[in-house]
């Protein structure tokens, strides 16, 4: 009996001892938790997202007098992997606040699971309108398709001088289908006609007949509103058709895997974005840039900026909260006005949404060259 006694004093001696840093670490950190796509189809996006967020949390690691812990998990750029990720997130990291993700469907399915559990999501780059409705836990840092696809109607419009446009839309994507129709709405409203709808679907490896039929359409622009690697493809095959015509797009393609696939094929095509770093304005932007150029080597993309944007902005919404109380947190970033972040102003309203300005980008000489800011 004493000897029991005596090995189980030993046993709870060694497991309280093991378990008085686990306590400590607890009370000593802020658990954040981030769910990306790190593989799969759209992997560069959570991989530069990723990026900036390590980098903004560099330059901010402590919040409250406690340090900033990130939870990365890969949502393998799939629905059901989101919702699981996020999931995990909340059940075995006990995270106070989530960033993520970067694709609004996946970004939808997280969101949906940490709406129930009351905890904040932030993500970079989700663009559809309704990835904040009917929400009131969920908010983005980026401008929404509304805005951005409006803008593109009034460039091609107003300065490509277009009157006849045709796209070509990835159905597999809401995004996508989205943006299509924003677009074509504003375009006609503005005088324009979209004179030629054709569909493709995420991973096609041919696009002649949709191009064939653009041809015949005789349309004088070409609205792509895709994700890069597809909008690479179409330019490729349509320089080796022939097929001379000017084309626009959207944030999805602004991607260095757009200009390594699409090469000289993609030369002259414009789109409109989040940030570039000709258009950087506020103290953060510089010092941010500057971190992230030392760490890797590197300018920083524009989903870079914007995954640092989400942190800068949790970050700023708990220590106005004083607090990392999932609905004390909501209720700040829903005050967020004039945030000077590193893509710009940023303003968040009850609905979860940034008003925010947009850029305008064009490839030239191989790279995305920065022609102008668009306010809302």
């Amino acid at each position: 009996m004493k000897r029991y006694v005596f090995v189980l004093s030993i046993v709870c001696l060694f497991v309280f001892a093991f378990s008085m840093p686990v306590f400590a670490q607890k009370a000593d950190t802020i658990r954040v938790g981030v769910f990306l796509p790190m593989t799969g189809g759209v992997a560069a996006y959570g991989q530069e997202e990723w990026e900036g967020i390590q980098v903004a949390n560099q330059m901010q690691p402590a919040v409250l007098g406690k340090k900033v812990e990130l939870f990365l998990v890969d949502e393998k750029s799939d629905r059901i992997e989101a919702a699981n990720a996020v999931s995990r997130l909340i059940q075995n990291n006990k995270v106070v606040a989530i960033l993520g993700s970067a694709t609004s469907s996946n970004t939808m399915a997280g969101s949906a699971v940490a709406e129930k559990a009351k905890i904040p999501v932030i993500s970079p780059t989700a663009t559809d309108p309704r990835v904040t409705q009917n929400k009131k836990f969920m908010f983005r840092v980026c401008f929404t398709d509304s805005f951005q696809g409006e803008v593109a109607a009034k460039y091609v419009y107003n300065n490509l001088k277009a009157r006849r446009a045709a796209m070509l839309i990835d159905q597999a994507q809401d995004y996508s289908v989205d943006l299509g129709k924003i677009f074509q709405k504003s375009f006609t409203k503005l005088g324009g006609k979209v004179v030629i709808t054709t569909y493709c679907r995420s991973g096609d490896q041919d696009f002649s007949a949709q191009l064939a039929s653009i041809r015949k359409a005789k349309a004088d622009v070409l609205y792509l509103p895709n994700y890069y690697t597809e909008d690479a493809l179409i330019c490729r095959q349509a320089a080796e058709t022939g097929l001379k015509i000017k084309i626009m797009s959207a944030d999805g393609a602004q991607n260095d895997v757009l200009l390594k696939v699409g090469g000289k094929a993609v030369e002259g095509f414009a789109l409109t974005g989040h940030f570039d770093k000709e258009g950087a304005t506020t103290k953060l932007a510089r010092s941010f840039l500057k971190t992230f150029k030392d760490k890797y080597r590197k300018d920083s993309p524009a989903f870079s900026a914007l995954g640092a944007d989400s942190y800068f902005l949790l970050i700023d919404a708990i220590k106005r909260a004083n607090s990392t109380d999932g609905q004390k947190v909501r209720d700040q970033l829903a005050k967020t006005k004039k945030f000077q972040a590193v893509s710009g102003i940023i303003n968040i309203g009850q609905d979860g949404n940034a008003v925010k300005s947009a850029v305008i980008l064009q490839v030239k000489d191989g790279r995305f060259q920065y022609l102008t800011t668009v306010n809302p």
